[in-house]
C-alpha cells in the first residue's frame, strides 16, 4: 500500500499531462474547423484542398453524398452558397491518436439552384491528423424538427 501512495503524483502527473495534450488538440483542431468554415464561405479552392482530407466523405442532411472533388466543385463554382454558418453547440472529443470527433448543432443559411436553404442541424465530423496537419476527414448531419407548437390557453 505504502508503495501505491508513491506513485500516485506520477498518476496525477501523467493525467495532468494528458489533459493538456487533450487540450492542444482539441484548440488545434478548433482552429482547423475556423479555417474550414471561412474557406467554405468563401469558396476558396487552395484553401478547401489544404483542409480536406483526400478522402472526405461529406454527407448532406438531405441524403446526398458528395467526396472531396464534388464538394470543391460546388463551392468553388458557387452552385452552393454558405452565407451562415452558426454553431449552437459544438464539442470535440478525441477518440484515438490523431483522430477527433466534432459533434454538435449548427444553423446553416445557404442558397443553390434549389433556392435558399435555412437549415437547424445536428452533426458528426470526424478530423484526421494527415502529415502533422488536421484534415476534414467526414461530415454527417441530420434536420432537427421544428419545435412543438405551444397549446394556446383556453
Amino acid at each position: 500500500m505504502k508503495n501505491l501512495f508513491r506513485l500516485l503524483p506520477c498518476f496525477a502527473f501523467a493525467l495532468v499531462a494528458l489533459h493538456a495534450a487533450d487540450d492542444k488538440r482539441i484548440a488545434s483542431v478548433r482552429a482547423a474547423d475556423a479555417e474550414r468554415v471561412a474557406a467554405v464561405k468563401a469558396g476558396d479552392g487552395a484553401r478547401l484542398d489544404a483542409i480536406f482530407s483526400n478522402d472526405l466523405r461529406y454527407a448532406h442532411s438531405s441524403g446526398h453524398v458528395d467526396t472531396k472533388a464534388s464538394y470543391m466543385k460546388a463551392l468553388t463554382s458557387h452552385a452552393t452558397v454558405y452565407e451562415t454558418y452558426d454553431y449552437k453547440e459544438q464539442d470535440f472529443v478525441p477518440v484515438a491518436p490523431g483522430i477527433v470527433l466534432m459533434t454538435g448543432r449548427v444553423l446553416i443559411h445557404s442558397r443553390n439552384a434549389s433556392g435558399v436553404n435555412d437549415l437547424d442541424l445536428n452533426f458528426l465530423a470526424v478530423w484526421r491528423e494527415e502529415n502533422g496537419k488536421w484534415r476534414f476527414l467526414a461530415w454527417q448531419s441530420c434536420k432537427n424538427p421544428p419545435a412543438a407548437p405551444v397549446p394556446s390557453a383556453k
